[in-house]
C-alpha cells in the first residue's frame, strides 16, 4: 500500500506556485528544482516502474506512427485507478487552477503519461503543438530519478528563439513547464533507465458535433 502523500507546506507551495507564473510571464519556460512533494515524486517513480509500458509513437490518429529513429521510448497514460496516480491528477489539477488565476491561460483539462528511456533512449527536436491549432497550451515535464548523475546523460534541451538552448538534467522531482507552441526540444540520449511524467494542459476547444479536448 502506498503511503499517505503529504502536500507541501503552504508557503513553499504558494512560493512555487509564484515563482512558475514569473517565470512564464518572463520567458516562457520555468525550471524548478524539488518542486514536487518528495513523497509524491517517490510513489509515481515506483508506480511507473509497475506499468504496462508500449513503445512511444509520432504524430495523433490517423498520423499516429512509431519510429524510433525520431524517439526511443515506452509510455503508459496516467489515470485515477492507482492511489499515487489520483494524487498526481490532484496536484496538476490545484497548478492549472493556480496558473489560470495568475496568467489568464484557460487551461481547461489535462493529461499526462509516465516515460520510460532506456539506456540508448532519446528523442529527437520537436515541438508539442504547432502554432495556431489551439489544443496544448502548455507542457510540463517531472522527473523521477532519485539517483541520477551527471555522466547518465538523458538531458532535456529547450531551444530558445535567439539561439541559445537550456538544459535540463533529469534529476528526481524537478518540474519544468513551457508553452506548447514556443519551444522546440529534445531528450538526449540516456545512459541509465530514465523516468519522467510528459504532461499537457489543454485549452477547450469543442464545436458542434465535435468535442476536444478527449481527456
Amino acid at each position: 500500500m502506498i503511503p499517505p502523500i503529504e502536500a507541501l507546506p503552504l508557503n513553499k507551495q504558494q512560493t512555487l506556485l509564484d515563482d512558475i507564473a514569473m517565470q512564464l510571464r518572463v520567458q516562457g519556460y520555468s525550471i524548478n528544482a524539488e518542486a514536487v512533494p518528495a513523497s509524491l515524486a517517490h510513489a509515481l517513480y515506483q508506480q511507473a516502474k509497475r506499468e504496462q509500458l508500449r513503445p512511444a509513437g509520432i504524430g495523433r490518429q490517423q498520423s499516429h506512427a512509431v519510429d524510433r529513429s525520431v524517439r526511443k521510448d515506452s509510455i503508459s497514460w496516467i489515470t485515477a485507478e492507482s492511489a499515487a496516480g489520483a494524487e498526481w491528477l490532484a496536484w496538476a489539477d490545484s497548478l492549472k487552477v493556480a496558473l489560470n488565476r495568475q496568467l489568464l491561460l484557460g487551461l481547461f483539462s489535462f493529461e499526462s503519461h509516465f516515460a520510460h528511456y532506456p539506456p540508448g533512449g532519446f528523442y529527437k527536436k520537436h515541438v508539442d503543438a504547432f502554432k495556431g491549432e489551439a489544443n496544448r497550451v502548455l507542457s510540463m515535464v517531472v522527473y523521477l530519478n532519485p539517483q541520477w548523475r551527471d555522466e547518465d546523460g538523458g538531458e532535456l534541451v529547450i531551444y530558445l528563439e535567439d539561439g541559445s538552448s537550456v538544459k535540463v538534467a533529469p534529476r528526481f522531482a524537478t518540474l519544468v513547464t513551457f508553452l506548447s507552441e514556443e519551444f522546440p526540444h529534445e531528450v538526449l540520449p540516456a545512459k541509465a533507465d530514465r523516468y519522467s511524467i510528459a504532461c499537457w494542459f489543454r485549452m477547450n476547444s469543442s464545436h458542434a458535433g465535435r468535442v476536444d479536448p478527449p481527456r
